[in-house]
């Protein structure tokens, strides 16, 4: 599995706009091919920013299959007007995990 990991940053005074754009696109996302889970997580001391967890099946399920999808281009035009600058997205594999008991 990879996890997909982008900061958003969104517009000043835009929060509650892009909450509600992205709770539309959480649909699409979740219909792609290859899609495990996301969250959106919200920033506690920056109140714009966001981080988004994404997980896939593999790598090109989200670079190849989401991005290269007409579905991405309707994810695109729901959110990338909100974000400033334009996030930085990478990728992960994970190496270890503790939980408590």
């Amino acid at each position: 599995m990879v996890l997909e990991i982008a900061i958003l940053n969104v517009a000043a005074g835009r929060e509650a706009e892009f909450e509600a754009a992205f709770h539309q696109a959480s649909k699409i996302i979740a219909s792609m091919q290859g899609y495990v889970s996301h969250q959106l997580q919200h920033c506690i001391e920056t109140p714009s920013q966001y981080a988004l967890l994404v997980n896939w099946a593999t790598l090109e399920d989200h670079t190849q299959g989401f991005r290269g999808s007409a579905q991405y281009q309707e994810w695109r035009t729901l959110l990338h007007h909100f974000y400033d600058p334009f996030p930085t997205v990478e990728h992960y594999t994970l190496i270890t995990e503790n939980r408590a008991s």
